[in-house]
């Protein structure tokens, strides 16, 4: 059983043997997973779903074949139809279409930057033991982190590889370079950089209106008096409403760093879901071009 994240996990087999990059190129109708998604498939192993039941099992016997040479095979890139009632007995009933692309050690750079760049963007502000619980759990969902500080020496030796850090100093400097479309959590170690970034995340909100979710860590009480702050500031109860602050889901009041990273994924995941953030350029094996 690995503690690796699909991706990492992928990438460590990738290094030591070839594999089959199996993803879902398209659906119509009812289907189990998103356009995206993908699975690997290894002489002995797995990485990755793109859905179970008798599609993967197919899939995963159509990716052996093309990794062995097998004739009559599925063709490198080739893109197959699999209509899931009639042929597989699933019932979902839709079709999804799956390509199939063999991938060797020199299509590493290009597999983690396809895969990558369709994750959707979270800047964490924050290096301590909650920080650190959400990112260990946000490392097995679909999104790709940038872990912000401002003090040095605060981020562990090893991070899974949709994991990014950066040292800022001032700390509220990095949000002016973040992506378009990333979620905002923020919970430094200090209630002044706190309130810092809270500002210059209503600044850029103000300006460009790209940051869909705004959270800030903390208690009603502290809530409130940011909110004097920022109202002393000049930003309008519209703008400071697109704070949100507690974080989290209601009804989960555990405080332990495992719990408030729950309950913070959870609440992110309500958002619109990190699969409709639009996909890379479609990654093609070394061996297709």
């Amino acid at each position: 059983m690995t503690l690796l994240s699909a991706l990492d996990d992928c990438l460590d087999r990738l290094a030591r043997e070839d594999g089959v990059l199996v993803q879902v190129e398209a659906t119509q109708g009812s289907a189990p997973r998103e356009a995206g998604t993908w699975m690997a498939v290894w002489r002995n192993a797995l990485t990755g779903t793109v859905g179970g039941g008798q599609l993967e099992y197919q899939a995963i016997a159509a990716a052996r074949a093309l990794l062995q040479g097998q004739a009559g095979s599925v063709a490198q890139n080739a893109v197959v139809r699999y209509p899931l009632g009639p042929t597989l007995g699933q019932c979902c009933g839709g079709v999804v279409f799956l390509r199939y692309r063999r991938i060797g050690t020199a299509d590493a750079p290009a597999l983690r930057s396809a895969l990558t760049d369709r994750l959707a963007p979270v800047a964490l502000f924050g290096g301590g033991h909650v920080g650190g619980a959400i990112v260990r759990l946000l490392a097995g969902l679909p999104y790709a982190v940038r872990w912000i500080d401002s003090r040095d020496g605060v981020f562990p030796p090893a991070l899974p590889t949709q994991v990014e850090t950066e040292h800022s100093e001032p700390v509220q400097d990095a949000v002016a370079t973040l992506p378009a479309g990333s979620r905002v959590l923020i919970m430094s170690f200090s209630h002044a950089e706190d309130l810092d970034i809270v500002i210059a995340c209503l600044q850029r909100l103000r300006a460009r209106g790209d940051l869909p979710f705004v959270g800030l860590i903390g208690s009603k009480t502290k809530w409130a008096t940011f909110r004097h702050r920022l109202e002393a500031r000049g930003f309008t109860p519209g703008e400071i409403a697109r704070i949100t602050c507690p974080i989290g889901v209601p009804g989960i009041t555990g405080k332990e760093p495992e719990v408030i990273a729950v309950a913070v994924a959870a609440q992110l995941l309500q958002l619109a879901p990190p699969q409709a953030v639009p996909a890379a350029a479609p990654f093609q094996a070394a061996g297709a071009r």
